[in-house]
């Protein structure tokens, strides 16, 4: 009997020990045939369509692709047909894809706000190709949520889990129609849990890695029990694409606003009436604290809850009703989900000395109210349709500039969210005067007379740049 040479035996021993790790391994990985099986028949598509005026868009580029790096609530608006044959000013009529997912069988369906914003119609399509045509019951600006109503019995939904159980490195997959590809399957892991974005307050998104693109918006996040735990929303990118890093809207608050709007039409939140600004490391030196937490109150509005309370500029929020406000986001989400009139217990550092406020809870102002410094419905910021707050010496050097104020809100449909501003912009001139202050906005804005374009100075991204603003009337 012939022997195997002793380094060929030692190869075959490798590759057999190879052969079985793999497939040890591979018999870890989860599959999620079963789950796409069972879930798929109640994830829709959506397809929304609007008229617009043709115009170019604001800071250049196309969709903001110029922008190196941002946050993107991803849709797509696709090109409207005959692009590029109509001139400036023309209607045009623009297509936009999303996805969504059933929650009862009378055809409550789910998805994001941004992904019907606007729309003249609304056409829901199933996955047995049935198109039906969709009723905007309401949507949620602050918390990126609609919900639609489309006629049919006893339709496919889903599951829905409790976010609150999620933790990260658990396995997730998504299902949505990206580019147009319905009943997309993607998966990957939980990030991270409770994060909060630039200009979402109210959300304590769930971070995944799962490859998120245009048309997934609205579409459901499943746990590996097949559950909806999460809607996807948005991502952060640099090119414009999937890098890695998607977020989704716990379902938990997702269910809560859809509640909402469905037997009220509306959504209530808790409101404060303060402005508030992040504690850096040498404000919090300043104030005398070990280290940077809480939120610090930068102006009161007059008459809002917050001041009935007696809480002043300068006080700094470090718990609400016992729970730690780590950062200066984490308190509009805090007093959100308190009901409106309930009494809200707030830690307070002022002058050194922690102190409790009981404040009564207010309900969020109609939109393009201004939240804080605003001097009522009179207020000629509302007539821009923005809420800003001021900037302090030491933030206006770190960004190399002489005066300014920063966009914290946009009114949806205001003249300032038709020029392109947004959140976190600063306004540096109006009409080719400086902007130091919110009193000065609103007495410059006051001065402006008749329905004329004038420039708006802004920067963002670390670049300044001009776009044209029409008050209209007063």
């Amino acid at each position: 009997m012939q022997r195997i040479p002793r380094h060929l035996s030692l190869w075959l021993m490798l590759m057999v020990t190879a052969f079985f790790m793999q497939t040890a391994q591979a018999r870890e990985l989860p599959d999620f045939t079963e789950l796409v099986k069972q879930a798929a028949p109640g994830v829709v598509n959506i397809s929304s369509t609007r008229e617009v005026e043709r115009r170019s868009m604001p800071f250049g580029g196309s969709q903001g692709q110029d922008i190196p790096e941002f946050f993107r609530r991803f849709f797509e608006d696709q090109m409207p047909p005959g692009h590029g044959q109509r001139g400036p000013g023309s209607a045009q009529e623009l297509q936009s894809l999303g996805s969504g997912f059933v929650i009862s069988k009378d055809g409550y369906v789910l998805t994001n706000a941004h992904v019907v914003d606007g729309a003249d119609s609304i056409v829901v399509r199933l996955n047995d190709r049935r198109e039906l045509d969709a009723e905007l019951i309401g949507a949620d600006n602050k918390t990126d949520i609609a919900l639609l109503k489309i006629d049919g019995d006893d339709l496919p939904t889903l599951n829905l889990g409790d976010s609150e159980k999620l933790e990260v490195g658990e396995w997730v997959a998504a299902i949505g129609s990206p580019f147009g590809f319905d009943h997309s399957v993607t998966a990957g892991i939980v990030s991270a849990i409770n994060r909060t974005l630039p200009s979402d307050a109210y959300v304590p998104f769930i971070q995944t890695d799962v490859a998120i693109n245009p048309g997934n918006s609205g579409g459901p996040l499943f746990n590996l029990e097949g559950q909806v735990v999460g809607i996807n929303s948005q991502i952060f990118t640099r090119s414009g694409g999937f890098m890695g890093l998607s977020f989704a809207i716990p379902i938990n608050v997702a269910m809560d606003i859809a509640d909402q709007l469905r037997d009220d039409g509306r959504v209530s939140r808790g409101w404060l009436g303060v402005v508030i600004q992040p504690v850096s490391k040498d404000l919090a030196e300043s104030f005398g604290m070990d280290g940077p937490e809480g939120a610090l109150i930068a102006d009161v509005a007059p008459d809002a809850p917050a001041a009935k309370a007696g809480l002043k500029a300068g006080d700094i929020v470090l718990s609400v009703d016992g729970e730690t406000v780590e950062r200066s986001a984490t308190l509009p989400r805090l007093v959100g989900r308190v009901d409106p009139g309930n009494d809200a217990e707030l830690e307070i550092l002022r002058n050194g000395k922690r102190i409790t406020k009981t404040v009564t809870v207010g309900d969020w102002p109609e939109e393009g109210m201004p939240m804080a410094s605003s001097g009522g419905k009179g207020d000629p910021r509302t007539r821009l349709g923005v809420t800003v707050a001021s900037l302090s010496d030491e933030q206006l050097e770190s960004l190399d500039l002489s005066s300014g104020v920063r966009v914290e809100q946009v009114a949806p449909d205001s003249v300032a969210a038709s020029a392109g501003v947004r959140p976190g912009d600063i306004i540096v001139s109006l009409d080719q005067q400086d902007i130091d202050s919110a009193k000065r906005l609103s007495d410059v804005v006051s001065s402006i007379e008749g329905n004329r374009a004038v420039p708006l100075r802004l920067y963002r991204d670390g670049r300044s740049l001009f776009v044209a603003l029409r008050l209209g009337e007063k």
